[in-house]
């Protein structure tokens, strides 16, 4: 079997977990399904910056700088159907939510989630328009829907009206490898003005779904004696000025470190210093930082919204995540008890290594397979 993978949205270093999935999926497959004959269609910013796509696959490179929203549309219905005919893919693979409408072959896609619909607010502008047409219109026009959590295809089937038969479930997977040996944590400490305080950590980007206004409002209920310092590395947006402004309201700037991406190491760091990690999101297809944290035995505190329950298990101590004081007291019980903060490092790393890349790989050629059911498309 011949399979095409659209990479046409993904820019190095921009995408976040989508990113994360398409660079493990693809040093995954070859291994676990040796059989397959795998094409990455690439755009200019991904062919030029090199990657897994140039050691795992044979490159073809579609004539679109994918940081512009209108090309990588452009790219993914008017260049890609053509490019992977020519190629003579049997299966196309689009692994971000969106995906080309035709082409003589079949279809698989991989809707992450369906942000834009459930909190419509995390998506504006044009942006918002182009998801509600998009993603539905993947969903009905390729022949399989790969999604990555039961709490995704509940709402791909209540949203977008997708047959059950049609959905495939493939959890993500988490690595095992660290992204570069940690920083030491003195020069973290002196670098962010740590001190010698505890640390609770959230990687997380500055969107408002992400909840990380409430954290605030939980961070400042906890008397400052006892108080964590809170770093929130991950990309920057806007929204990271509401964030400084309520943090400032609440008198927790001086508690707060709101930083942008960070290096691998730094971020390695950051998990070996940290004495809780928080995920307070309100919505997550997968909820993959629960996962990365708990591989690096970091205990975890998270929302109990959407998908992430299924991710954490009983390894994690949920709460609701619109409520502050919920959340404060989570924090707070794995602070003070270190026989529960042992006990949650035990069970996340448990937990976290249920979740391989090579299963993901496995499960998601067999979706390929099904969807080869019927031959070729016109």
């Amino acid at each position: 079997m011949h399979v095409g993978l659209n990479l046409v949205f993904l820019v190095p270093g921009e995408q976040g977990g989508m990113e994360v999935y398409a660079r493990e999926l693809l040093r995954a497959l070859p291994a676990v399904r040796p059989d397959l004959k795998i094409t990455a269609f690439v755009n200019r910013e991904a062919r030029a910056a090199g990657g897994e796509w140039d050691e795992f696959a044979d490159v073809v490179e579609v004539p679109v700088f994918a940081r512009s929203r209108v090309q990588w549309v452009r790219g993914e219905q008017q260049h890609l159907p053509g490019l992977a005919r020519r190629a003579g893919v049997d299966v196309l693979h689009s692994l971000a939510s969106t995906a080309p409408a035709r082409g003589p072959f079949r279809r698989v896609v991989t809707i992450h989630d369906l942000l834009y619909r459930v909190v419509p607010e995390a998506h504006f502008g044009v942006l918002g328009l182009g998801m509600r047409v998009l993603i539905p219109t993947a969903a009905h026009r390729s022949h399989r829907v790969i999604v990555d959590s039961q709490s995704t295809r509940a709402d791909v089937r209540r949203y977008l009206h997708v047959a059950e038969r049609k959905i495939d479930v493939v959890p993500l997977g988490v690595g095992t490898t660290s992204a570069g040996e940690a920083e030491a944590e003195s020069v973290l400490r002196e670098r962010h003005a740590l001190g010698a305080r505890q640390v609770a950590l959230s990687v997380s980007a500055k969107r408002p779904h992400k909840n990380l206004v409430r954290l605030l409002e939980a961070l400042a209920a906890i008397p400052a004696e006892r108080r964590p310092v809170l770093v929130v590395p991950g990309y920057p947006t806007p929204y990271e000025a509401t964030l400084r402004e309520r943090a400032d309201e609440l008198g927790v700037m001086d508690d707060v470190r709101l930083l942008d991406w960070v290096s691998g190491p730094e971020l390695e760091g950051l998990y070996a210093l940290a004495a809780v990690f928080v995920f307070p999101s309100l919505y997550e297809g997968f909820g993959l930082p629960v996962l990365e944290a708990m591989r690096r035995g970091v205990p975890v505190a998270c929302s109990d919204r959407s998908s992430l329950p299924e991710v954490a298990g009983d390894a994690a101590l949920l709460f609701d995540p619109a409520d502050a004081r919920a959340m404060t007291t989570a924090i707070e019980r794995v602070l003070s008890d270190p026989a529960q903060a042992a006990r949650l490092r035990e069970a996340g790393r448990g937990q976290a290594a249920r979740f391989t890349w090579a299963a993901t790989a496995r499960a998601t050629a067999e979706s390929y397979e099904r969807a080869m059911v019927g031959g070729r498309s016109a």
